[in-house]
């Protein structure tokens, strides 16, 4: 880290950060078969939350371009609409679609946040780039590329986020798709070392968004397109360095002014390893729940549950949960829940709905549903306690737990057993299980939203890998457009 005088003028060299992230993106080879292959599961998994996100007008009112009727003749599509936008927007709204039903993929460590997030700009971009460059008679770029790109972006984001907690000073975890977005996409746009680093140093100057969005007494749909926002202002600054604009090195550690002393309580970010691949090797899908995924766990014990207490609902005591530090801090919530972005951050909530009906879709936090005098009945009766096994082996870097467990107690006396689960249906160490009901979750995104013809050729392009990789951009983004 720079250590410089804020009153001297000389400019001093980058942040160390900033060089290591572009050295990352510039020249570091991937060779890692398990990375491209979750790369094309996540690819599709993503595309897959898009498509389902369409069916809420909450969601669709705030697509297409910013000003209407700005859209832009052989721009870039946005999967699963009819629009075409310019690249900045674009990511915008494919970001907005990935993120909106809080079912796309996870990180859980110092800091959580959904590195699925970075495709809205990367594949905005890509398929601007393979457009552009095809109307000048060259090459455009492949889905191997932009799988490379995921895997990079997966990765800066989730080291990023290992021994640093941004929630703890009160920022979104959205900054850090905001910085990996920024240094992968310069990178596509043909960005060189110094302009990754340029691009990089304004959107950590950014700073970064408050996380009052998330939190009770003001949780709300901000949350579900504030990664889209990250997306749109990554292309944007990436856009920029390509122009020439000007980097600010050491946009971190500068005195007094720069991130780590305005926004990090002056502390430096750790480090637990260089960057490579092993986080989109040990990513987390969220496959059955839309749901907060500290409580995908704990959905599962409810899911589990629920034909023992289904009708016995009225005879129930209490509830006790044992789960992580980090959901305790998040999503444990009581009182009234105000909207559908406040329910699906309430640990209570998402275990009511399950025990009561057996089940936990997006439609389970809309307004009606909610209105269900029993839901918030049982949310009262619950007690929500930290597990420290569960804590630690949540930071534990050989397990990533994310354990939940759920008893139910009588009036009677009785009680059911205590139902404890570790890993989510998502995790790696459940990836024989998880994955074919991932395809699963896809093939009926894809089947429900398209004809079938064009169901079918969206299914046959993303079976095979190798063909997959080898499959121009714009020729892949076109069997998206509606």
């Amino acid at each position: 880290m720079s250590q410089h005088d804020s009153r001297a003028a000389q400019r001093p060299n980058p942040d160390q950060e900033l060089v290591d992230i572009a050295n990352f993106v510039c020249d570091y080879p991937l060779d890692s078969d398990l990375a491209y292959t979750t790369a094309r599961h996540c690819l599709m998994d993503s595309l897959a939350c898009s498509l389902l996100a369409l069916k809420y007008p909450d969601c669709t009112r705030l697509l297409g371009p910013l000003v209407p009727g700005a859209e832009m003749k052989h721009g870039a599509r946005v999967p699963g609409t009819a629009y075409e936008l310019d690249p900045v927007q674009a990511a915008f709204n494919l970001g907005t679609l990935i993120r909106y039903l809080d079912f796309n993929d996870t990180w859980l460590a110092a800091e959580w946040g959904h590195p699925s997030d970075n495709l809205g700009a990367i594949l905005a971009v890509a398929d601007y780039l393979s457009r552009k460059r095809g109307s000048e008679g060259g090459e455009p770029l492949s889905i191997r590329d932009v799988l490379t790109a995921m895997i990079k972006a997966h990765e800066i984001q989730g080291v990023l986020a290992l021994e640093n907690s941004y929630n703890k000073v009160g920022l979104d975890h959205v900054l850090l798709v905001r910085a990996a977005s920024t240094a992968v996409v310069t990178r596509m746009l043909g960005g060189n070392r110094q302009q990754v680093i340029n691009a990089l140093s304004n959107a950590w100057i950014d700073g970064g968004a408050l996380r009052t969005y998330r939190h009770a007494p003001n949780t709300g749909s901000r949350k579900s397109w504030a990664a889209g926002d990250a997306c749109r202002r990554a292309v944007t600054h990436a856009l920029m360095a390509m122009s020439g604009e000007m980097g600010y090195p050491s946009a971190l550690s500068a005195k007094r002014w720069g991130f780590y002393d305005v926004l990090f309580d002056g502390k430096p970010f750790r480090f637990q390893r260089p960057y490579g691949s092993y986080v989109m090797e040990n990513v987390l899908f969220k496959i059955s729940f839309p749901a907060e995924f500290h409580a995908q766990t704990a959905v599962e014990c409810a899911m589990q549950l629920h034909a023992e207490v289904a009708n016995r609902i009225d005879e129930i005591d209490r509830i006790v949960i044992e789960t992580q530090e980090a959901a305790v801090r998040i999503i444990d919530k009581t009182g009234p829940l105000d909207n559908y972005a406040d329910r699906d951050h309430c640990l209570q909530y998402m275990v009511a709905v399950p025990l009561i009906f057996g089940q936990l879709t997006a439609d389970s936090y809309k307004d009606d549903t909610a209105a269900d005098p029993r839901i918030d009945a049982l949310r009262q009766r619950m007690e929500v306690r930290e597990n420290e096994s569960f804590t630690a082996d949540y930071f534990d870097p050989e397990k990533r737990g994310i354990g939940n467990a759920i008893q139910v107690y009588f009036k009677d006396g009785s009680s059911t057993k205590r139902v404890e689960i570790s890993y989510p249906i998502g995790h790696r160490r459940r990836r024989d299980e998880g994955i074919p009901v991932l395809i699963q979750k896809f093939q009926s995104a894809v089947k429900d939203h398209y004809d079938a013809d064009s169901a079918a050729a969206i299914l046959d392009a993303c079976s095979d890998q190798q063909k997959l990789e080898k499959m121009p951009v714009s020729d892949f983004v076109d069997l998206w457009v509606s």
